[in-house]
């Protein structure tokens, strides 16, 4: 018979200090584990499990943790030893009891879990890997028209394939398309959108299975893929033939919007990157504009160089204190989204984009100069297609580029043909 430890006090507790186990006495099996700094209590228990036709049991030890010391007094550690051995006896295993109740727990927070507060919590956690504030308004507005409705306040754990179909086939429109056949881009983004939250739910246990969003080997199977639906509109561009009057009708229009309309055509970048520019981003001795990685759509930092006629209409813009922006609003701050739309109007064409004037651009270098493609592509900021190739272009071609964009500039400012 194996000879029982010694009954400690809560003082000879206090005074152990030898890493390992100490037997404390009391109840069978309980231990003081000290590791380090860390004091522990530990039950080490024996269950058994019936094996085979004889009906033998085979023990298996374990060891339960009963808390650290001294939150858990020595009093209260025998306490729950003496509970957990109680279950033992009553052949119970502690242990996969445990496994069992915290299952149970976590099964009753999943059914509370609705798909809308999960999508909350994903957005989130996210926000701050997202480039801006525009990305998270457009997964909360799209979710918020078309997915709460549905299935929003429904268990995240209850969301299936028939729900997501309901989503992305539900009418929109005066003619009663659906939302996958009418706004096919919308609807595709809305569910990847589904799809991630589905996974993070998963991922944190409030869902099991399949996720019913996923497109590959399933939802493909009933919707037709985007490219076979989606109608692709290009954004209107000038041709480059037409650029020079173009240029001198709207160097001779006023106004802050009108010069930001300028600078974006001579530099080839987007609207969002022009308006907001700021002036510490300009480096008018070296000639170069720095975008910073947040404010570029590649989230990458991109170098713009800036030609001669750039550099003036820079030069005669006004410079207000207390402001970092190049193009000033009217009553302070970054110009509207719609402001350089806005001067196309006025000039009478409302048929153009300013972001067309990146496909003029583009038109212009690759069929009347020997520029190679990822120059102008460089120019662009766009990534290159080519994996191989991109992985050898590992610097940005800038002075290569300051010549293009010099050529460009002189271009889009010659005289007018007659």
């Amino acid at each position: 018979m194996p000879r029982k430890a010694k009954e400690l006090s809560a003082l000879a507790v206090t005074k152990l200090k030898t890493e390992g186990r100490h037997a404390v006495g009391g109840v069978d099996g309980l231990h003081l584990r000290i590791l380090g700094g860390s004091r522990a209590w530990v039950l080490r228990i024996a269950v058994g499990t019936r094996l085979g036709k004889d009906g033998q049991a085979t023990l298996h030890r374990r060891d339960v943790g009963l808390g650290s010391f001294p939150e858990v007094s020595l009093a209260e550690a025998r306490e729950r030893a003496r509970e957990l051995r109680k279950q033992v006896r009553d052949g119970i295993d502690p242990v996969q009891e445990r496994q069992t109740v915290k299952a149970q727990s976590a099964m009753e927070i999943a059914k509370t879990k609705t798909f809308e507060d999960c999508a909350t919590a994903y957005i989130d956690a996210n926000r701050a890997a997202w480039k801006n504030d525009k990305h998270v308004q457009q997964w909360t507005n799209t979710l918020a028209t078309y997915v709460y409705p549905k299935f929003g306040h429904l268990p995240v754990a209850s969301v299936d394939t028939g729900m997501v179909l309901d989503v992305l086939q539900q009418s929109v429109g005066k003619l009663g398309e659906t939302l996958w056949l009418n706004k096919t881009e919308t609807a595709s983004r809305l569910r990847g959108r589904i799809e991630s939250i589905l996974d993070w739910a998963a991922f944190r246990g409030y869902r099991q299975g399949d996720n019913p969003a996923r497109w590959k080997g399933h939802l493909e199977h009933e919707l037709p893929a985007r490219n076979k639906v989606q109608k692709v509109e290009h954004h209107a561009a000038l041709p480059y033939a037409e650029m020079a009057a173009f240029m001198a009708e709207l160097r001779s229009k006023e106004g802050v919007s009108a010069r930001a309309l300028e600078f974006a055509i001579l530099t080839a970048a987007r609207s969002g990157e022009v308006r907001g520019a700021k002036w510490s981003e300009i480096d008018l001795q070296n000639k170069i504009w720095t975008i910073p990685a947040e404010r570029m759509k590649a989230g990458k930092e991109h170098r713009v160089p800036l030609a001669g006629q750039v550099l003036t209409l820079l030069k005669a813009l006004p410079r207000e204190e207390n402001t970092e922006h190049v193009f000033l609003a009217p009553r302070g701050g970054q110009l509207s989204d719609m402001s350089l739309t806005a001067v196309l109007r006025r000039m009478g064409q409302g048929g153009l984009t300013q972001h067309g004037f990146r496909s003029t651009f583009r038109d212009w270098a690759g069929e009347t100069t020997t520029y190679p493609r990822e120059v102008c592509e460089h120019a662009l900021a766009h990534r290159l297609a080519d994996g191989v190739e991109a992985a050898y272009q590992r610097g940005d071609l800038l002075a290569k580029r300051a010549g293009l964009m010099s050529d460009w500039a002189n271009y889009c400012n010659s005289p007018p043909a007659k």
